[in-house]
């Protein structure tokens, strides 16, 4: 035996639960898009999520250093260039491989590129439930309330990956989250550039900025801020010099189009750029100053971290997840255009927040994944898609906020609460 492989069995045992959801996921992914969704939908050509594939072309034009064609057809990229960069690896493969990243079509049904794409499209969202489980172990959470946490989870990553490929929404999460993580270990360096690199994956990740910045130290801010922004601004940087005209359209108009996904309540205030789209941008502000008015809430219980010392508590802890989730669904909240996998970054977080205990975690994940199924619906009335979606979100939250019951049992080594220091 080498001396990696006890390190690793020891890894493996305490990660089982994502490493099985991701196996899984795999299986689940590739089945529904090849064979099993084709087959309930009556079709003779694989059922593929054909944004990955705007994505990826976005990819390739990065690796050959092509930064003026990353906001240009047919990429449809609107995020930051971080989501390009994600697929990098996979698209080298594929090419070395020989096969084609032509978009699929009638002419083109079942693109062997696929076969490489959509493992490395589940794996790599799956990121998000480790670090989901890894704060579930912070907190002591026990290890068969971490095995529902990583079963719910893993069927908002299917929607977010195989079903819609998007795996930079996963990955934004999974740093997102292992920021909180480090930021409770008393890293607050690490914890920023993890944020950061979050962001550069995918913006939507700001939302929770601020109620991060609310648990420290108003004279941390700025070291804080300067390294969130830096792995996004350099990229983006990148991006707008090749070529600034495409660069600004798509990341601050933001286009979508309300007759392919769903409108909102909001859609109206959205300006119209021609041939059925919006500019779904320029509505997110409602979004950013909802989320500001999340971090006042939260500095607000937490007045007194300028102090020199403050320990946290794992009921804090939790709390500060709640807040994360709570400002993650601002994004579904206000959205202009809604597509079926926005609201899993708040219900991710959610479920994490309600591993306190029983009675919180299992109503938290069957409306999650009520929520996530619902969503996948192809109707798009304001009232029978977007309502019933916004209070299936609504009432995970509520549910993850069930405080866990005062007399309870003398818990496990693995569940006894660690205090945990937030960085000063």
């Amino acid at each position: 035996m080498t001396r990696d492989q006890p390190a690793a069995a020891k890894w493996l045992a305490r990660r089982l639960f994502p490493v099985l959801a991701t196996a899984g996921l795999v299986l689940v992914g590739m089945g529904s898009t090849m064979w099993w969704g084709p087959a309930l939908l009556g079709r003779t050509s694989w059922s593929l999520p054909h944004d990955l594939w705007g994505t990826m072309t976005a990819a390739q034009r990065l690796a050959h250093g092509d930064l003026a064609g990353l906001y240009t057809t047919p990429t449809g990229l609107v995020s930051l260039p971080g989501a390009a960069l994600l697929l990098v690896p996979v698209v080298l493969v594929i090419q070395a491989a020989g096969l084609s990243l032509r978009i699929p079509g009638p002419h083109f049904p079942d693109p062997g590129a696929w076969l490489l794409a959509g493992p490395y499209a589940v794996v790599v969202s799956a990121t998000a439930l480790f670090a989901a489980d890894a704060l579930a172990e912070q907190l002591g959470v026990s290890r068969s309330r971490r095995a529902l946490l990583a079963g719910a989870g893993a069927i908002g990553v299917w929607s977010v990956s195989a079903r819609w490929g998007h795996p930079e929404d996963a990955v934004a999460m999974a740093l997102l989250l292992s920021g909180v993580l480090a930021l409770a270990r008393d890293r607050a360096g690490r914890a920023a550039w993890l944020t950061g690199a979050a962001v550069a994956v995918q913006p939507l990740v700001l939302l929770a900025l601020p109620v991060l910045l609310a648990v420290l130290p108003v004279r941390r801010w700025p070291g804080f801020l300067i390294r969130a922004a830096a792995p996004g601004a350099v990229l983006l940087a990148a991006a707008a010099v090749a070529n600034p005209g495409a660069t600004a359209s798509a990341v601050l108009r933001q286009p979508n189009w309300p007759r392919v996904d769903h409108p909102t309540p909001w859609t109206p205030l959205a300006p119209a750029l021609g041939h059925g789209a919006v500019a779904a941008g320029p509505v997110r502000w409602l979004a950013v100053l909802a989320a500001c008015g999340c971090g006042l809430a939260v500095r607000r219980r937490w007045a007194a971290l300028d102090s020199e010392t403050r320990t946290w508590s794992v009921p804090q802890l939790r709390e500060l997840l709640w807040w994360v989730a709570v400002a993650l669904a601002l994004r579904s909240l206000f959205e202009p255009v809604m597509v079926a996998y926005y609201p899993w970054p708040a219900l991710a977080a959610a479920l994490i927040a309600a591993t306190g205990s029983w009675r919180a975690l299992i109503p938290a994940s069957v409306t999650a994944a009520a929520c996530t199924g619902l969503a996948q619906g192809q109707w798009r009335g304001l009232w029978t898609w977007w309502a019933p979606v916004i209070a299936l979100l609504l009432l995970t939250l509520v549910l993850a906020r069930v405080a866990p019951p005062r007399e309870a049992r003398d818990p496990g080594p693995e569940e006894r609460p660690r205090e945990m220091m937030i960085a000063r």
